[in-house]
């Protein structure tokens, strides 16, 4: 433990993280389950965005903010597990105070982003199911890219003042963080400060945030389940509700975990149930690519399009360098 005296007090410079366990036969298939995880994340992701990006039939709204949730998925994660997966290779479970500073804010950043996000594309829903007839005006793309900018703006400004008062609490007691990564909870609970101003601000943040997304997001249902509802013919009730049931399914994975872990007073957390996180630091971003494209058929249909004609293009390169290789045979030769 490396710390700095200051009076009675003392300033820690690293903190030691507790990486789920101390057990050495565990190290190794940890490292490769979250290695795994990651790679999954970063392909499927990629997928997505270098999809919507090269398809000019996917350059609609809702699939604008669906590469916007791909790039967030990356971001968060990397934010994460690539620290992680640092510490189970080496052995090394150590992290700066300003490296868990920068961890803590990105990390909270992204979280309030998907937030946003998650309700910016319930209204996109319900404008579409709607109002069919005023979405091209309503949700135009410049407009998207609006709401988009604003999200990312609203979401990295968020988190500025909780990580600036937690930069400035006392941690005299230890530093070790019994958790995978440096979290607002786990640092709190380390502290010998009075964190009650910091706990405040979270429920009033929770409030603003958690609170009017999720209530933007249930009301957008509410209208859209009513439109639906008021259909005649099953297909076209099918066939409207399936394009809300992937978000609708990541929606009550995200807004359940995190309301689980954090809408609730510091000292009733138990480290065992720090373990939820993994749902929305791992299993989320996982799902998010799979869930957003397996039923959707005009996605699935670009996809195999650009799979299509990058396989031309290799087959095309590779014709094109046997060609190139006779020739240069032939005039050897020569």
């Amino acid at each position: 433990m490396t710390m700095l005296a200051l009076g009675n007090q003392s300033a820690v410079t690293r903190f030691t993280v507790q990486c789920f366990s101390d057990k050495q036969d565990l190290q190794t298939p940890l490292f490769t389950v979250f290695l795994l995880a990651f790679l999954i994340i970063l392909i499927g992701n990629i997928i997505v965005i270098a999809t919507i990006t090269l398809s000019a039939q996917l350059h609609k709204p809702m699939y604008m903010f669906l590469g916007s949730l791909s790039f967030l998925d990356i971001s968060s994660t990397s934010t994460i597990l690539p620290k992680l997966l640092a510490m189970l290779h080496t052995q090394d479970k150590t992290i700066s105070f300003s490296g868990c500073m920068v961890q803590l804010y990105f990390f909270m950043a992204f979280a309030c982003i998907e937030f946003i996000l998650l309700s910016a594309m319930s209204y996109d829903r319900y404008v579409a199911i709607c109002y069919p007839l005023h979405y091209a005006l309503r949700m135009s793309l410049k407009h998207c890219a609006k709401i988009i900018l604003g999200v990312w703006a609203a979401g990295l400004l968020d988190p500025v003042i909780h990580t600036l008062l937690t930069a400035n609490l006392s941690f005299c007691s230890s530093n070790h963080i019994n958790h995978f990564f440096c979290d607002l909870t786990p640092l709190l609970k380390l502290s010998c400060s009075d964190t009650s101003p910091i706990e405040m601000i979270t429920y009033i943040y929770g409030v603003i945030v958690v609170i009017s997304t999720f209530t933007i997001t249930s009301v957008s249902y509410v209208f859209i389940l009513y439109k639906i509802l008021k259909i005649h013919s099953s297909q076209g009730q099918k066939k409207a509700f399936s394009t809300c049931t992937s978000h609708l399914t990541c929606v009550i994975i995200f807004y359940g975990t995190i309301i689980c872990l954090y809408m609730r007073p510091t000292k009733s957390i138990s480290p065992n149930q720090d373990t939820f996180a993994l749902l929305y630091v791992v299993l989320v971003p996982v799902l998010n690519p799979f869930i957003y494209t397996l039923k959707n058929k005009e996605f699935k249909d670009n996809l195999w399009k650009m799979k299509t004609r990058i396989s031309s293009n290799l087959i095309s390169v590779k014709c094109t360098m046997k060609s190139l290789s006779r020739l240069i045979n032939c005039g050897c030769k020569a």
